[in-house]
């Protein structure tokens, strides 16, 4: 079937009829004899936040330039609205809008005219554009500086311009890379914000992160990559739940500890750490462990000032997952080498 009659087609039954907006299947590619991406396989639903989490060199990156084509796949599959990336790449990219790692927000152009050529690249009339550029510019409250030239931007303004320049077009799909990486506290909290409100009006989002809390707060689904590999795709309170060893009390005393590590040796006591004023203190038995810690503030002298439990938090079920992941595939290496 030519593309324009893929085209037609899917004028005709309808965006909203498409439940998986993105389908990846086998995906994989190859930098000479690395695999950067090693058969991955995931699905976004319509609707959903989709958080793609992992470490420094994991793939993440690459996956997200392989869905919005900027690089060609070695082998495997994928579409975006039910078009495939490398045969209908042209309507498969008027479907989404991107925000990459790096800002690509044109710096000699006011923040209106990067709009306006953005808009027109996408084929939007200039009534459109110009509505939607003015909705956005208000949204992210930029109005009053959208005739200056963007070099005298500063980073987070640059981002909001660049979260305005790929939602002008309406897209179906907005993929974020890092979107509030080295921001400040009150930028980073307004993009979140916005994000989550153009989701609720129907955009789906997928989002490249090193965030972790980000994601937790964030997402309907988390899938974690690893060296290439997809180690686990779930919802953050399930992937919490899977992990419920991961535990924690988090106390502070009305005094320093004089030896941190008799605090260590408590019984029940897995890993104690320093945080601010503050400890948390890993455990398999939170009710056991207060007990403990309640006697301990006795034989030391102490007062306890708060004492809280923590869930499983998502960073520790991250790191877990991606040890267990690598152990698991350098058993399966280790195995495989010896069969040679």
């Amino acid at each position: 079937m030519s593309e324009r009659k893929v085209r037609k087609v899917w004028e005709k039954i309808g965006a909203k009829k498409i439940n998986k907006v993105i389908e990846v299947s086998r995906l994989t590619k190859r930098f000479g004899n690395i695999s950067a991406v090693n058969q991955i396989t995931f699905n976004v639903i319509r609707g959903e936040i989709f958080g793609f989490l992992g470490p420094n060199g994991a793939g993440k990156t690459t996956t997200q330039r392989i869905l919005t084509g900027i690089i060609e796949a070695s082998s495997g599959s994928a579409s975006i609205m039910g078009f495939d990336i490398k045969t209908q790449a042209l309507y498969a990219k008027e479907q989404i809008g991107v925000v990459p790692e790096m800002t690509n927000v044109y710096v000699d152009l006011s923040a209106w005219d990067n709009l306006m050529l953005i808009g027109s690249l996408y084929g939007v009339s200039k009534r459109i554009r110009t509505t939607r550029a003015t909705e956005l510019l208000n949204l992210f409250n930029l109005y009053e500086r959208k005739n200056e030239k963007t070099r005298v931007f500063s980073k987070g303004m640059k981002q909001k311009l660049l979260l305005c320049m790929a939602l002008v077009h309406d897209p179906k799909i907005l993929f974020l890379d890092e979107p509030t990486t080295g921001l400040d506290v009150q930028s980073s909290r307004l993009i979140r914000e916005k994000i989550l409100e153009f989701n609720r009006r129907g955009v789906s989002v997928f989002l490249t992160t090193h965030n972790i809390a980000e994601a937790d707060q964030l997402c309907n689904r988390i899938a974690i990559i690893d060296h290439g590999k997809i180690a686990i795709i779930d919802k953050p309170e399930s992937l919490k739940r899977a992990f419920q060893s991961v535990q924690a009390i988090e106390v502070s005393f009305s005094e320093l500890i004089k030896d941190e590590n008799e605090l260590r040796e408590i019984k029940g006591v897995n890993k104690a750490q320093k945080a601010g004023d503050k400890f948390r203190i890993y455990t398999d038995n939170p009710g056991e462990l207060i007990a403990h810690l309640i006697n301990f503030s006795r034989q030391q002298g102490l007062r306890i000032l708060s004492l809280n439990t923590l869930g499983p938090d998502l960073e520790e079920v991250f790191v877990k997952i991606t040890e267990e992941h690598r152990g698991w595939n350098h058993g399966k290496e280790k195995s495989n080498i010896e069969s040679i």
